[in-house]
């Protein structure tokens, strides 16, 4: 080769590695990171080998075509990454950037490698559509090899830009999406595309901004304030999952938890609300606590900690948003994270303070029993180690959504002021005997007819008649809450997790 020829490789090489004056000073107006800082954030020092430096080198301005793909170790662990660099052409796809995307893809399938989505690209260059959108190995294979990598390695997106078009499906096949507030997008078409198409005059941060979808749609699960806070958010989630799903979590040295399990922290009256945040923190070891999804559907909270230093899901109403009242979107959050725990190996806790799902109009028009289903059948699908505890009160259906006995939990246990019910006493003794209360002139009367049609129900319901029926599995103290679920998540440890014989289910989607 020429000295002209070897010049121009190395010219090829360095041009991938800075961006532009131009290019770094937009970066920094925007408080984003070059993508090789990012990438050198997420993995361990020395450790990133790359793929495709040389994408598309014979061309003017696009080195590595706009993304930089390869892999390297988050912790020790091995790992694969897609990050777009919005300093080339604002990270948008051309037929050499779908051909690397493809080739991480398969080499997850192949080698089971977990895969880090860094995005932040204006989507496909219309210039190259026949070239990347259309063909075998165009950028549909992208998302086919998404969909068959999902709950075989675990796929963690961080949305630092936009994610425009079809490049918005991205994030939405990954298990964890965190987007960098103020900086984050993800929308199918633009606000002009918008108003031009279906003249609706938008924002951008109202069509498809970080908060919006954190809070609305629930296609973002978590919100970032800058790059930095997103990669450790990432790797964090990262921490609680295996590799694949052929292994299981990791394990850490364990911690007591931050505070005691005393009788006072659920208040016996189930009209007063409280933070079900308080009664996880005592459980779980110290600072332990990844809430995913904290801003959407808050009437449930889902989250990883860890158990004497072992991940656990945990899934828990939360009786200090709505009464803890599961709706569409918290049944939606439920089957999501459900069956992320279950594909990976991660045994469940439910945490159950549930009045039931809601009734009306409005939630019938969204379709709650539609969605309510999708929860049910990932709490019935789920094979991983369970455990139930009915901290409070399991009303309705809302006790087989919170994996009550009938969907066999390794244990379903209760504290001894719990209730378990079709539903609460006064709901019921209205429902049964309204027309008798009403037909009584006297109100001292009527109120003790009342209280004793309750006293009665309350009896009917009573915890140690379940506990003596076998209908739950013991009553705990609840300074032995922790103890007792350490030692019946090791009595699960090796169940049989088998469920069904067939290719799969018909999800009620």
């Amino acid at each position: 080769m020429t000295e002209n020829g070897v010049d121009a490789i190395r010219a090829a090489r360095r041009v991938t590695m800075a961006p532009s004056e131009r290019a770094a000073a937009k970066l920094a107006e925007q408080s984003k990171l070059f993508v090789r800082e990012r990438i050198g954030a997420l993995f361990d020092e020395g450790s990133f080998v790359e793929d495709g430096q040389l994408a598309n080198a014979l061309a003017t301005g696009l080195p590595a075509d706009g993304v930089v793909t390869g892999r390297g170790l988050v912790d020790g662990r091995a790992a694969l990454v897609v990050a777009n660099d919005p300093s080339v052409k604002a990270g948008s796809w051309g037929a050499r950037t779908v051909e690397k995307i493809i080739r991480v893809t398969e080499t997850a399938l192949r080698d089971e490698l977990p895969i880090f989505w860094f995005i932040d690209s204006a989507g496909a260059r219309i210039t190259d559509q026949v070239e990347l959108f259309p063909g075998r190995r165009g950028a549909g294979r992208i998302f086919h090899n998404q969909v068959a990598l999902s709950g075989k390695v675990p796929q963690i997106c961080c949305l630092f830009g936009p994610s425009a078009a079809g490049g918005a499906y991205i994030p939405s096949f990954c298990d964890l999406v965190i987007m960098v507030e103020g900086n984050a997008s993800m929308y199918l078409g633009s606000p002009r595309m918008a108003e031009m198409v279906v003249g609706e005059k938008v924002s951008l941060e109202e069509m498809g901004g970080a908060r919006m979808h954190a809070s609305v749609s629930g296609c973002g699960d978590q919100l970032a304030v800058d790059d930095h806070d997103a990669i450790e958010q990432a790797k964090a989630y990262f921490g609680y999952l295996p590799s694949n799903f052929r292994r299981h979590p990791p394990v850490y040295d364990p911690l007591p938890p931050a505070e005691e399990f005393t009788d006072e922290l659920v208040p016996a009256n189930e009209s007063v609300g409280y933070d079900i945040r308080t009664v996880i923190t005592a459980i779980i070891d110290e600072d332990s606590f990844f809430e995913v999804k904290p801003l959407f559907a808050p009437e449930l909270v889902v989250g990883f900690g860890l158990l004497e230093g072992r991940p656990i899901g945990i899934v828990a109403n939360q009786p200090a948003v709505k009464g803890g009242v599961l709706f569409v979107d918290s049944a939606d959050k439920a089957a999501r994270f459900i069956t992320g725990c279950d594909a990976f190996n991660v045994p469940l806790l439910y945490l159950a303070d549930v009045p039931g799902f809601m009734i009306g109009s409005e939630v019938e028009r969204q379709g709650i029993i539609r969605h309510g289903a999708k929860m049910i059948t990932a709490v019935s699908e789920a094979t991983v180690p369970t455990v139930s505890l009915i901290v409070r009160k399991a009303y309705g259906a809302g006790l087989y959504a919170m994996s009550g006995p009938g969907f066999g939990p390794d244990a379903t246990l209760a504290l001894p002021t719990a209730k378990i019910a079709v539903m609460g006493p006064e709901a019921a003794v209205n429902a049964v005997y309204a027309n008798k209360i009403n037909a009584i002139g006297d109100a001292a009367e009527r109120e003790a007819y009342v209280a004793r049609l309750r006293a009665e129900y309350e009896a009917d319901i009573d915890i140690l008649r379940l506990a003596a029926d076998l209908v739950i599995d013991a009553i705990i103290e609840p300074s032995e809450v922790r103890s007792e679920l350490i030692a019946r998540f090791a009595a699960a440890a090796g169940k049989d997790r088998h469920f069904s014989e067939r290719r799969h289910g018909v999800p009620p989607v």
